[in-house]
């Protein structure tokens, strides 16, 4: 990377409590696992050994994303800075239930437009693209440089979906970018020709299959 261009990674965080039991987390603050610190610590090993440097590292304020990280930032005795745009989805009535007990209460609707809201009063997908649209442009208003995002699934996918320039669609359809804990995308950005790069998307190769569930691929 030149000092011209921009080098954006985005990373979901560790596995959560949360991921462990089940729950559609949103914006309810559920800690790191010992298995989410460890993927971190991986994670870190893997950077360290290939080279990777980061100039800046913003972060959701929400628990298992900030201490991820703050242990990124640490190890690469980096500045880490807290963006609430950078926040997961607001689930509405989904927050904090298990993905059982929102198909048994009836909580989730067989059909939905990216309009709807989501949990009946939380974030709709064309409300999260927008909001991910403009998070990505505060860092693009920013010099060029090398940041790395830490967030959620839910946010980074529509991340992806603004730089690709794809929208929402109804029920959930089209392209999805799954996240799983720990997995980043890198892209680059240069601004001189509205280019972007696709360096990688979900890389977990510094985790084993047997440290993630692929139930824990969706949201949060």
């Amino acid at each position: 990377m030149t000092m011209n261009n921009f080098t954006l990674t985005f990373l979901r965080h560790g596995e959560s409590l949360g991921n462990l039991k089940g729950f559609y987390q949103g914006g309810r603050d559920f800690p790191l696992t010992p298995r989410g610190m460890d993927q971190v610590r991986r994670l870190i090993s893997r950077w360290q050994l290939d080279g990777t440097r980061f100039d800046r590292v913003i972060t959701s304020p929400l628990k298992r994303a900030f201490d991820t990280a703050e242990m990124i930032g640490e190890a690469f005795k980096c500045r880490v800075e807290v963006d609430s745009a950078w926040q997961e989805r607001n689930m509405g009535q989904l927050t904090g239930i298990t993905r059982y007990e929102a198909i048994k209460k009836k909580k989730k609707p067989e059909f939905f437009t990216p309009y709807n809201n989501i949990g009946e009063t939380g974030e709709g997908d064309w409300a999260l693209y927008l909001r991910a649209g403009r998070a990505i442009q505060a860092i693009l208003d920013r010099p060029p440089a090398r940041y790395l995002i830490v967030s959620h699934g839910g946010i980074l996918n529509q991340a992806l979906h603004v730089i690709f320039g794809m929208t929402p669609q109804a029920n959930g359809q089209g392209t999805h970018f799954r996240f799983v804990n720990t997995a980043f995308s890198t892209i680059h950005y240069a601004p001189a020709q509205h280019k972007w790069v696709v360096w990688g998307l979900n890389d977990f190769t510094h985790l084993a299959v047997k440290d993630f569930d692929l139930e824990d691929v969706e949201e949060s």
